[in-house]
């Protein structure tokens, strides 16, 4: 091996090295960082619309930064506690009626309801019973109960045998398939919601060896 060949393969091997050690690290800080620029965006938009609004509005104020953001803080809060209350779940149902009559405002507002639903922890745990692996064409797909009993579905579904509703969420993405399928097709996993969708939306990649099969 020449001179030449041996510089070249050492480049190569560093090249290599420094490869892996970027993405190691990048691997470490941008979920981080993604994190960071999120919340970061959320308290200057709070700060810049709740800030100016009370500027506007109480201009005598002596307003000092970051009352905007503990006004949108106070404004969750206020807004959680009010669900509690009848007339306030009503006028929402009636405002959602409203956006759901107007073409491009109910799609854009019906998937941000159903994702911020789907990321509420009560209610993805009411929607999801179980975690499964789903046996089709050879292969095992992760997926979670959504119904057991499919006798109300349209036909043909209401009037096919053992029947089970399934939500095949995919890798990367918001999304997925709810599919129909027999109950012998499915298996039980021992494994938390949680720690499934984490695993299937990392395409496998976060840690799931405490997860098994049941017989």
């Amino acid at each position: 091996m020449g001179d030449e060949d041996l510089k070249a393969m050492m480049q190569k091997k560093i090249g290599k090295m420094l490869s892996g050690v970027f993405l190691r690290g990048l691997v470490v800080i941008l979920p981080i960082a993604i994190t960071i620029s999120l919340i970061a965006w959320l308290v200057t938009a709070a700060e810049s619309f709740l800030g100016g609004l009370v500027q506007s509005i109480f201009p005598e104020w002596n307003y000092w930064t970051g009352l905007g953001t503990l006004l949108g803080i106070a404004l969750v809060f206020v807004i959680g506690i009010m669900m509690n209350a009848w007339v306030t779940r009503r006028i929402l149902a009636y405002a959602e009626a409203v956006m759901e009559r107007i073409p491009i405002i109910k799609s854009v507002y019906g998937g941000l309801r159903d994702l911020g639903k789907f990321m509420y922890g009560e209610d993805s745990q009411r929607n999801f019973h179980q975690v499964v692996a789903v046996s089709m064409a050879g292969i095992r797909l992760i997926g979670f109960v959504t119904r057991q009993d499919c006798t109300n579905l349209p036909q043909p579904l209401g009037t096919t045998p053992d029947l089970i509703g399934v939500y095949l969420p995919m890798s990367y993405q918001i999304g997925g398939y709810t599919v129909y399928v027999p109950k012998s097709a499915v298996e039980m996993l021992d494994m938390a919601i949680e720690d499934a969708m984490r695993f299937t939306m990392t395409a496998g990649m976060s840690n799931a060896d405490k997860s098994k099969v049941q017989s």
